[in-house]
């Protein structure tokens, strides 16, 4: 979603009447790519872009191919195949060993329901959203049409493609929790449709007030989380209030919002505030809560808490990955991580270790 908010930023700041844009979306990606299917690049006619489909190896060509379907007023699609490593086939030799779909797609300012403003409307959303895109068909004028779904329910036929064909497209993508593509028959032909699974922005909850916590507001703030921190404000510099979007009371936690997209980190370092909100988030079911401390004092709180705090599979303590972290950023950073690993639902070991590719295959 960070690079969603910088998107729409940049289109807005742009002035219309004298510059054009266009969207470069990945749709599909095979075996190795850096960037995965909805990595997103605004793209403006006078050269200047936002965002990123690719680690800037794919960039400067998908400029001109977006510049030209600018010019055309129409959107178009390239596949750049790197499964040989050939450094012919856009002039750089790649080695990413992967086939990369790109669709190109004019933008209309004019038009209410273009990408950027459907993207707009769920940028501040704290549930998953669901964006169907045509990215092939045999009747040209299909591809790039999408339609934004916020309820994940659909009711009535899209692009000629029967809406009981789409609610069981939906299904799938919204079992898995990832992009995935379907093919579909309509009365002109067939379609190749996007299942785009856009997922909330991550929200943190700091627990705490002491030095540690500006660390892990520097790498959340730079991951692109919305934050609130839980503490005393007369502990917290002016620092703390320019990054997070909210500050609460000890007293106020209680009334905090929280969903299944939501990380608490409990780093108080007071024993007797962790035992009294840890029972309280633990409530609120969110996607992760991590408590910093030995082992022993989590031993302790089970006991104290008359709990079997080890059967809550979102309850992580000691938390963080084990990294050997010293220093606070190191900390932040083992704790941001193992939340990473949680909500993508990855074990947080070397990548070494793993067999095949990886990512997973859509």
């Amino acid at each position: 979603m960070k690079e969603i908010r910088k998107i729409i930023r940049a289109y807005d700041n742009t002035n219309h009447n004298e510059v054009k844009v266009a969207l470069a979306a990945v749709v599909n990606v095979e075996e190795s790519s850096y960037r995965r299917i909805g990595a997103r690049m605004l793209v403006q006619s006078n050269g200047i872009w936002t965002g990123g489909i690719s680690g800037g190896c794919l960039e400067g060509d998908a400029l001109k191919r977006a510049q030209k379907a600018i010019y055309n007023n129409s959107p178009s699609k390239v596949v750049y195949d790197t499964m040989d490593d050939d450094k012919n086939q856009i002039g750089v030799g790649l080695g990413c060993n992967g086939r990369i779909e790109i669709l190109f797609t004019p933008i209309d300012p004019a038009d209410a329901s273009n990408e950027i403003e459907l993207l707009r409307k769920i940028q501040d959303d704290t549930v998953p959203n669901i964006l169907l895109k045509i990215i092939g068909a045999e009747q040209k004028e299909l591809v790039g049409r999408t339609l934004l779904l916020q309820s994940t329910e659909i009711t009535e036929d899209f692009a000629g493609i029967k809406a009981d064909e789409l609610k069981e497209s939906i299904r799938h993508t919204l079992n898995r929790k990832r992009p995935m593509t379907f093919e579909h028959d309509t009365s002109e032909g067939t379609a190749r449709l996007l299942v785009e699974f856009i997922k909330p922005e991550t929200r943190l909850i700091i627990v705490g007030d002491n030095y540690d916590i500006h660390a892990m507001l520097g790498i959340s703030q730079q991951l692109g989380w919305r934050i609130t921190v839980v503490g005393k404000a007369k502990k917290l510099p002016k620092s703390v209030y320019q990054i997070a979007e909210q500050v609460v009371d000890y007293s106020q936690a209680a009334e905090l919002d929280v969903n299944d997209y939501t990380a608490i980190v409990l780093m108080s370092h007071d024993y007797n505030h962790d035992k009294k909100l840890l029972p309280i988030f633990i409530d609120k079911k969110p996607g992760y809560i991590g408590m910093l401390g030995p082992k022993k004092r989590f031993i302790k709180m089970q006991n104290d808490l008359d709990t079997d705090l080890s059967e809550i599979d979102y309850l992580f303590s000691p938390t963080g990955l084990e990294i050997g972290a010293e220093s606070p950023e190191e900390i932040a950073l083992s704790i941001t991580a193992e939340i990473v690993a949680k909500f993508r639902n990855k074990s947080g070991s070397s990548l070494r270790l793993k067999e095949g590719t990886i990512h997973d295959r859509v």
